[in-house]
């Protein structure tokens, strides 16, 4: 019989990939909001497998940043470059080649994964560190690639507002 920790590792799993490919191929809406929405659903659903495994620290922070942050800003990049209607229905067959042959790929690899065996020897990993050593090391060894990232983010949101900033004559 099954765990009920297993089930609802199957029900995540599954909402996560649904969600996933709804906002890939999102066949109820050419919307791109609708596509941000799912990718807000996969977050919290993802968010959901780090509570399984006992990451509380990482569903906080996978909600907190990629559900809310960094999701708006997706939203406002949406809604300030004004997609007109031909160019979300226009479809481009090299990319649809490409994320074909990447999903084949990828589908090849988890096959690979699945049917080849485990690793003798391999237990579960011991518990290490805690959020406040997580912070030191953020903030010690790599506080200069944290720094880019949010200076990449501002000018990326700065970049959305001129470029979507309407002439007046």
């Amino acid at each position: 019989m099954p765990q009920p920790t297993d089930l609802l590792f199957y029900a995540f799993a599954g909402l996560t990939l649904m969600f996933g490919f709804l906002c890939v191929a999102n066949p109820l809406s050419r919307n791109p909001v609708t596509s941000a929405m799912f990718l807000v659903l996969t977050i919290v659903s993802m968010a959901g497998l780090f509570v399984l495994l006992n990451a509380f620290f990482l569903a906080a922070v996978q909600i907190l940043v990629y559900a809310g942050a960094v999701m708006v800003l997706f939203l406002f990049v949406i809604m300030l470059l004004d997609l007109q209607e031909e160019e979300r229905r226009r479809l481009n067959r090299v990319a649809l080649g490409l994320g074909g042959v990447a999903i084949l790929g990828l589908a090849g690899i988890l096959v690979r994964a699945m049917t080849s065996g485990t690793a003798e020897g391999v237990g579960t990993p011991a518990v290490e560190g805690s959020t406040a050593e997580l912070g030191r090391i953020l903030f010690r060894s790599y506080l200069l690639p944290f720094e880019i990232v949010s200076v990449l983010l501002l000018v990326a949101m700065v970049g959305v507002i001129l470029l979507s900033k309407k002439e007046l004559k």
